[in-house]
């Protein structure tokens, strides 16, 4: 019997347009509403175990050393993390990446270097590859970032189940990215996707949860 609540991957999906976290805007986040509200599961829960697995994105996109990066097939096979957000982010984005790198630090090293931990910018005209390159590092130098056409990551964002919308800026000037906040892990065994995390998910209840997810079992 699960130990958190299933989801299914189609509701997830219908539910994204009520995911979308305003970064940037003061930390101001009316109107997201988590996925964990729309389908009334305990909040006290980290994780969502989907019972309907997505499929891995087909993103083919820049990595930050320009050069091309397959997601299915640089990931095949491995544990894996999968997040949208940008770098000009002051709030969800930096605190979502910093709380995986702290509990993957808690890992055994052979653990540590199965993780694959992806992270893509909703924000490409501002998020080069040096600079997502050089923001990354200081999170984890292992943490792989990708950038190229925002119609592309769009795309793959949708499949799923997370909505991202152009960047603009706010009335002083801010740059303000609306993006799903939740995290997605694949399973090494099926490379679909099955837990779902949201941006309050703390480094504690990653840590406690990555050993399961780096062997593809349920948290």
């Amino acid at each position: 019997m699960r130990n958190r609540t299933a989801v299914t991957a189609v509701a997830l999906a219908a539910a994204a347009a009520l995911t979308l976290s305003a970064c940037g805007s003061d930390g101001d986040k009316a109107g997201s509403t988590s996925i964990a509200d729309v389908e009334a599961s305990p909040k006290t829960k980290a994780a969502t175990v989907l019972d309907q697995e997505f499929t891995k994105p087909d993103l083919v996109l820049t990595d930050t050393d320009g050069k091309k990066y397959d997601l299915r097939e640089a990931t095949k096979g491995k544990p894996t993390l999968i997040y949208f957000g940008y770098t000009n982010c002051p709030d969800v984005c930096p605190l979502t990446m910093s709380n995986i790198s702290v509990a993957k630090r808690d890992l055994p090293k052979a653990d540590q270097e199965k993780l694959q931990v992806v992270f893509v910018t909703t924000d490409p005209e501002r998020d080069t590859p040096a600079s997502l390159g050089t923001w990354l590092k200081a999170q984890d130098p292992t943490f792989i970032g990708l950038t190229g056409d925002f119609p592309t990551i769009q795309a793959g964002a949708r499949q799923i189940g997370i909505g991202i919308e152009p960047a603009t800026k706010d009335k002083d000037g801010k740059p303000v990215s609306m993006h799903g906040a939740q995290v997605v892990a694949f399973s090494p065994k099926t490379d679909g996707g099955y837990v779902l995390y949201g941006e309050e998910t703390t480094a504690e209840q990653y840590a406690k949860d990555l050993p399961k997810l780096i062997k593809g079992e349920n948290p």
